[in-house]
């Protein structure tokens, strides 16, 4: 017999070799009807592995990420299944779940997948859930799963194959398709009831530009047809929002060829918007004690072979650049913490002297793949919020909950109510990754922990996902249509004080180490605006809106009242333009409302001889006639509102 705990401390007696199938129907048969997956002492498993030692176990659901990665993960190995009888020969390199679904990277030799087809593979795909196809496992050893894809001629597996150890290989099958692969699955197709696959894109093997293109196929699946309703109105709605259409419309930012790919131009309104940002955080960094720094845009690539990032990052960064001094080498700077590590080196430290918080709005460079490029949220340069803090080992904790109360007053100012904090921790099955001791994590980690705990954030545990010079609390926000985000970052390091011999003066005048506090609330300007711009649609905050009020003039003799207009709510800070184009007043409305400009003033004679103005705000209509004075107020009220 068997001891099973469960995540309440509950503990049931069991036969050796019981399923979590069998578990959950011990239990109640509509858990069993529901679960797709279990963890079974920290291990992502399908439920009809059997448990042959006391385990602790934990089922997963549709609603939970784990059920959703198992069903994705399944669905993908049905579409392969479909390829292959649709495309005899076809060969498949890799088919992940990823967080909105899954792919396949498939080699379709001398034929073309395209558009028109996916509707075909999708019938194929719903006919073979329908036969109710159960997942087998297979363990095989490394010189099967070779022969038998070196029979097949199926390069892309043999390759696979040829990085693993012997020992840890298994084979899944289902239907009549066999793949290579460490599961989980679900128990069977059956549960698997509605099929849209979203796009078709070139994906080159192993993410190497040199090396063949594939054809890669997007798709999602869900367990009732309404589930796929609900996701592709969703995904009309993120068309609307999304932030390369919006940012264009509302000239914002924009791409050149001739500037570089991934390299963002951003346009005046855009400049001013990020600038409301950046002057929203420094004023809460002034309050928090952050001093401001600046470094070069370079530096020394003994700089980053000293902090680690060249090891870690250099091939991901741009290449070298030499110097005409013989052996003198720069690098793009992938990230600013060096550079604050030798500012804080520049004169003697005290205990005194500690907290000293750094901040810097520093621009960081790194060489992501093309075809990995996406808008604002995937770019080659980008300006993270940066700050650094150096504290005692008796401040951490303090200096932590101080920097997720930003973090968490970041996200009241600007609307973010649906959020998760991760704990983001070193993988203890592969710590070459990592630099740094096992005592060093071990504290840094467990102040993570004890922080979020006294904070009460909802947080879940991520294994694996820690920087390689420690762990993280990164915060995972939902948007307005319900997709998931990773913003704002904390990070605690015991490690680059370390390797930059960071040093003060103890109170018995002895040298100690300080910790260090790595943490960017936005993470990155680019990727935030583009989050920000896809929650809102494009109807920021008053107090963030580029153009606060657009003036317009009924006709060209009421243009002098409107420069005046203008000019009083420019000199009381309210940013206003005028449109004094040749056009019907109700034309001019129509089409500042679609710049998702706040508020709408007309002007003509009767609130020329007045002395008023005849307001619309976005959204909400016509608010009437008031004196130029009363609308500042209106507006300063409506703002202090917003970033209280």
């Amino acid at each position: 017999m068997i001891d099973i705990t469960f995540p309440d401390g509950s503990v049931r007696t069991y036969q050796r070799g019981i399923t979590p199938m069998a578990i959950a129907e011990s239990l109640s048969s509509s858990l069993a009807r529901e679960i797709l997956s279990a963890t079974v002492n920290s291990r992502v498993v399908e439920i009809t592995r059997p448990i042959n030692e006391d385990s602790t176990v934990k089922f997963h659901k549709w609603e939970d990420p784990q059920g959703k990665s198992t069903f994705w993960h399944s669905s993908s190995h049905l579409m392969a299944e479909a390829l292959e009888q649709l495309y005899p020969g076809i060969k498949f390199g890799i088919g992940p779940s990823i967080e909105t679904g899954f792919y396949y990277d498939v080699d379709t030799g001398n034929r073309t997948i395209t558009e028109s087809d996916l509707k075909n593979i999708e019938e194929r795909m719903l006919a073979l859930a329908r036969e109710k196809q159960h997942f087998v496992r297979r363990e095989v050893s490394k010189e099967e799963a070779l022969r038998t894809y070196e029979q097949k001629g199926d390069e892309y597996k043999c390759e696979l194959i040829s990085n693993l150890e012997d020992g840890t290989i298994s084979f899944y099958t289902n239907g009549s398709f066999t793949d290579l692969c460490r599961g989980p699955h679900l128990a069977d197709t059956s549960v698997i009831k509605a099929v849209k696959l979203t796009a078709i894109a070139g994906a080159y093997w192993r993410g190497d530009e040199k090396r063949k293109m594939l054809t890669r196929i997007y798709g999602v699946t869900f367990p009732q047809k309404k589930l796929l309703d609900e996701y592709l109105l969703m995904m009309e709605e993120a068309k609307k929002r999304d932030h390369r259409k919006l940012g264009k419309e509302l000239e914002l930012f924009a791409f050149s060829q001739r500037v570089g790919q991934g390299l963002a131009l951003w346009l005046p309104k855009g400049a001013l918007l990020r600038e409301r940002l950046e002057n929203f955080l420094k004023r809460v960094q002034r309050e928090g004690g952050y001093q401001p720094v600046i470094t070069p845009h370079i530096g020394q690539k003994e700089l980053y072979v000293t902090s680690g990032h060249y090891a870690k990052y250099g091939k991901d960064s741009f290449q070298p650049i030499h110097t005409p001094q013989e052996g003198e080498e720069f690098l793009l700077k992938p990230m600013n913490c060096p550079h604050h590590c030798e500012i804080y080196k520049t004169k003697p430290r005290s205990y005194r002297d500690l907290p000293l918080r750094l901040a810097e709005f520093g621009t960081v460079y790194r060489y992501e793949q093309s075809g990995e490029l996406h808008g604002l949220t995937r770019v080659r340069g980008f300006t993270q919020d940066d700050a650094h803090i150096f504290c005692r080992p008796d401040q951490l904790k303090e200096e932590f909950i101080k920097v997720i109360d930003i973090v968490l007053y970041i996200f009241r100012t600007l609307d973010f109510k649906d959020y998760t904090a991760q704990i983001s921790l070193r993988d203890p099955s592969d710590k070459e990754k990592y630099i740094g001791s096992d005592d060093n994590w071990e504290r840094a980690e467990n102040a993570i922990i004890e922080a979020a705990r006294e904070k009460g954030l909802k947080t879940v545990v991520e294994l694996g996902e820690a920087a390689f010079y420690g762990p993280k609390l990164d915060f995972m926000v939902r948007d307005a249509i319900g997709r998931k985000w990773q913003l704002g970052t904390i990070q605690v390091d015991y490690n680059l004080p370390e390797r930059f011999e960071l040093e003060y003066t103890g109170a018995d005048d002895r040298k100690y180490r300080p910790v260090m506090i790595h943490r960017a609330p936005f993470g990155s300007m680019e990727r935030f605006i583009a989050v920000l711009i896809e929650h809102t649609g494009g109807k920021f905050p008053l107090w963030l809106s580029p153009d606060q009020a657009v003036i317009l003039p009924v006709s060209e003799k009421y243009n002098d009242y409107a420069k005046k207009v203008a000019e009083l709510l420019n000199n009381s800070d309210i940013r206003a333009l005028i449109d004094d184009r040749s056009e019907t007043i109700g034309k001019k409305i129509r089409e500042n409302e679609l710049k998702r400009i706040p508020f709408i003033i007309v002007v003509g004679e009767k609130e020329a001889d007045s002395a008023t103005i005849s307001v619309r705000r976005q959204g909400e209509g016509d608010k009437g006639q008031m004196p130029v004075e009363a609308f500042v107020e209106l507006i300063k009220e409506e703002i202090k509102k917003q970033i209280e």
